[in-house]
């Protein structure tokens, strides 16, 4: 076997080409996914590159860096600022994972002799029968399969993540004992794209346009006051509105077509149905009459619901228990146990 293993410069990846080169012929690469006008940006791919190109020395594999800024940009970036204007709150992990790691990465490893890919990703792929699975990671704390529940068949069938049988106490142990560059390196905790988390300023320098103020609603709509752009708000938010009601106010929906922003109490957040459509099912033919456990967010506590599919690649998830803010554009997902079912894009929350 022959793997291409992706490496983004940090301790997880470095310690997955630590392991896959162990017992198979390995070479890592290192994606080069920006760079534009921003110098932060630029110098920190130049240290990342360098910190995996110092760890395949180390480990007497090749090195080399794939340029995908286009793709990135094209399948990630842009997916990103159109669902904000368009009042949708997106996952760009998610859309790199799909398009980029396991799609423009694997087209290139299979266009230059490589059996596989591998991730540091914390999760687990299985062969069942004629299936591949995707499972959780041992170490719950860690586990990724969220993002990952768009890999298709084809992509499973190539994918090697060898960190979800670790915590990650035992991958930094791993990188320490070996002495990797980057054993003490700290986790990346954001949007690489948007290092200071001003996803609301990065789009305004993205596309040129300064987005405009609009109203603020009440469920009656009554106007309340004044918003400064809807993508500054996420369904669920409570602080940083800007505005004084004498009570905690909620944002409870945004509508993009008239640029108002609906404010109201926390009990109007909670939703007994979800719908989700774009669905990506791994685990089933069908999903229709499935009892599983849904997750709305990457941190949301997985929850009991009833799968309804509506269509081919819909479904209603109804839960036993109505739950809080689900949010269009997030992803909604599906376990049977640590199996990922499947998931999708959140559509809109159903009293």
């Amino acid at each position: 076997m022959k793997t291409l293993i992706g490496m983004s410069g940090g301790v997880d990846s470095a310690v997955t080409a630590a392991l896959v080169s162990k017992s198979e012929n390995a070479a890592g690469i290192t994606l080069k996914l920006y760079d534009g006008d921003n110098p932060q940006l630029i110098q920190k791919f130049d240290r990342e590159a360098q910190d995996a190109a110092d760890v395949c020395k180390k480990l007497n594999i090749d090195h080399t860096v794939l340029d995908l800024k286009t793709d990135f940009y094209n399948y990630v970036i842009k997916h990103f600022i159109d669902e904000y204007i368009a009042g949708r709150t997106p996952n760009p992990c998610i859309q790199c994972n799909i398009h980029i790691k396991f799609g423009a990465m694997l087209q290139y490893a299979q266009q230059n002799g490589f059996d596989s890919i591998a991730t540091g990703h914390y999760a687990r792929v299985e062969k069942q029968g004629d299936k591949y699975l995707l499972k959780k990671a041992l170490d719950s704390t860690k586990d990724q399969s969220y993002v990952l529940y768009g890999l298709t068949q084809e992509q499973l069938s190539k994918t090697v993540l060898p960190l979800g049988d670790y915590t990650k106490a035992q991958a930094r142990e791993i990188a320490e004992n070996m002495k990797l560059c980057v054993a003490r390196k700290s986790d990346s905790q954001d949007i690489c794209f948007v290092p200071d988390g001003d996803y609301a300023a990065f789009i305004e320098r993205s596309t040129g346009v300064n987005l405009k103020s609009g109203n603020y609603l009440d469920l009656s709509g009554n106007i309340l006051g004044k918003h400064k752009g809807i993508i500054h708000y996420t369904i669920g938010q409570r602080k940083g509105l800007g505005i004084a009601l004498g009570k905690h106010a909620f944002v409870l929906n945004k509508n993009a077509n008239t640029n108002e922003v609906i404010l109201g109490d926390e009990e109007h957040l909670f939703y007994k149905q979800v719908e989700v459509s774009g669905v990506n099912i791994i685990a089933a033919d069908n999903l229709d009459g499935i009892c599983a456990a849904g997750k709305l967010r990457y941190r949301h506590q997985e929850q009991p619901c009833k799968i309804h599919q509506t269509a081919k690649n819909t479904v209603i998830l109804e839960f036993d228990i109505p739950q809080r803010a689900p949010s269009p554009g997030q992803a909604a997902v599906f376990y049977d146990g640590d199996v990922v079912l499947g998931g999708g894009i959140i559509v809109k929350g159903i009293k």
